[in-house]
Formats: structure tokens, sequence, C-alpha cells
């Protein structure tokens, strides 16, 4: 009978250049635009190419679904379909961190700003705001 060698699993590190697919977070931008006029348009069109980039840049992220909502008011989030999906997604485990040009972008009202982000927050999802450099779980208390 031949005698068989049992080669024991090493896990790789990142630092090994082989960071696999499943620890990286899951990145999904977020877009708005207040109007559907051509400069607000192309400000939306840039945000996606440069998140888009951002996150396939980074080594640590993958790119999940990108949410938009064109030409709606920041102010109330019942007519934003894609932000209201995106919250879902986020709360049913499919996105770990939310990437935002702004809180302005996220919401204009500030009541809203915060529920969401704490509810964000409890699932272990962050937010990303850039314009402030605040991502929501570095922080230790809310700003």
């Amino acid at each position: 009978m031949k005698s068989v060698q049992v080669i024991k699993p090493t896990k790789l590190t990142h630092e090994e250049g082989q960071h696999s697919e499943k620890n990286k977070k899951i990145v999904s931008p977020y877009v708005r635009v207040s109007t559907d006029k051509d400069d607000q348009m192309n400000s939306y069109e840039s945000q996606i190419k440069y998140y888009t980039n951002k996150i396939k840049n980074n080594p640590e992220w993958t790119l999940g679904n990108i949410y938009t909502d064109g030409g709606i008011s920041g102010t109330q989030t019942k007519k934003r379909d894609d932000f209201k999906r995106m919250i879902m997604d986020a709360l049913n485990g499919d996105i770990d961190m939310i990437i935002t040009k702004s809180i302005a972008r996220f919401a204009r009202n500030t009541e809203d700003t915060l529920k969401y982000v704490r509810r964000l927050k409890e699932y272990g999802v962050g937010v990303i705001f850039e314009k402030e450099n605040i991502n929501t779980l570095d922080m230790d208390s809310e700003v």
C-alpha cells in the first residue's frame, strides 16, 4: 500500500499578492444630481466614471452595483428609487461600503442622513463622504 503525504493548506496573505476576491470589500458608489441640465448630467457621468476607476484601482475593494438618481432632489428619499434600493441591498449584506461625493449628495436632509448612516453602521456598512473626508466606520462618535 502506498503512503499518502498530506500537505497542509497555507493561507495566502495580501502582501503576497494573492488577495482573494472574497476578502475584498464590496464598495458601491452612490451618484446623484438634482437636475437634468446638461452641466449636471456631465457631472453625473463624470462621477460614475471617477468612482468606477477609484474602486477598481483599490486592491482591497471590488466594485458593487452603482446606484444613481439623476435629476432628483436630495431633500426627501421617497422619490429616490436607487437610493432606497442601495439601502436595502446594504442591509441585505450585498454592500460593505458606500462611497459618495459628499453628504449633500447622499441626503440634503440632516435627519435622513443620520437615520441612514446609523442604520447602515448597525449592519457594519460604512459610508465614505469624500468631500468631507469622513468614513462613518472610522468615527467614534457622530460629528
